[in-house]
């Protein structure tokens, strides 16, 4: 199952990390929540293959650490969410849906 494409009516916000809001429920190293808006990424299911970070064409995403995550110890985080062009490829090319892009949320 994917990320919920209405996690911003259906979970809380629960604070920002590195300028990006982040959605709960957050329990770390388990659950670490959806983080960004317009362009939001559920760090409980990210896999972090990588495929988003290398093929966006405006570099929307960095790297973020997480330590002990069973899913993976390091996440794509939207750090630049704010220069996404609505390409959809981030979205199209994540292996486990983990990734959604929603203009209204800008």
């Amino acid at each position: 199952m994917g990320i919920d494409p209405n996690f911003d009516r259906n979970r809380e916000q629960v604070g920002e990390e590195n300028g990006v809001a982040v959605w709960g429920p957050v329990d770390p190293p388990e659950k670490l929540g959806i983080h960004g808006s317009h362009v939001a990424v559920d760090y409980d299911i990210c896999v972090a293959d990588g495929a988003c970070l290398e093929d966006c064409p405006v570099d929307v995403f960095t790297w973020v650490e997480t330590p002990d995550h069973p899913a993976s110890e390091r996440k794509v985080e939207p750090t630049r969410e704010d220069q996404c062009i609505d390409c959809m490829l981030c979205v199209d090319i994540c292996p486990v849906d983990a990734i959604d892009v929603d203009a209204s949320r800008s």
